[in-house]
């Protein structure tokens, strides 16, 4: 109960994020947020979950991370660029949120082992 919890709780903090920063930065928003949630969720995979309660790796990760970034929206601007003649653009940022996104992954995977392990 203490993770489903924690889900909601997190979801609902994620979905508020994710508002903030469309209305702040669209329209290359849903790029950042993925960005930021791939990088954030690999640092917390390294570094919190080992040692992490079943509650928090659920409240920070599919409730908060899972929240706040967003493959549906991902594809809504990939279409509404496609649909609007702007190919390149679209190509564009396709190429870059796969990039993007898993070297943030990568690089939070790789800070976050350096923390807990110092050699």
């Amino acid at each position: 109960m203490s993770s489903l919890l924690a889900v909601l709780v997190g979801g609902a903090l994620g979905t508020g994020l994710r508002l903030g920063i469309d209305l702040l930065a669209s329209p290359f928003s849903t790029l950042i947020i993925n960005v930021v949630g791939a990088f954030t969720l690999g640092l917390l995979t390294a570094r919190v979950w080992p040692r992490a309660r079943p509650w928090v790796r659920a409240g920070l990760g599919p409730g908060l991370l899972g929240s706040f970034t967003t493959f549906s929206a991902f594809a809504v601007a990939l279409v509404s660029l496609a649909s609007s003649d702007e190919w390149m653009l679209g190509a564009l940022y396709l190429v870059a949120t796969l990039a993007l996104g898993l070297g943030a992954a990568w690089a939070g995977l790789r800070a976050g082992s350096r923390k807990t392990d110092p050699r």
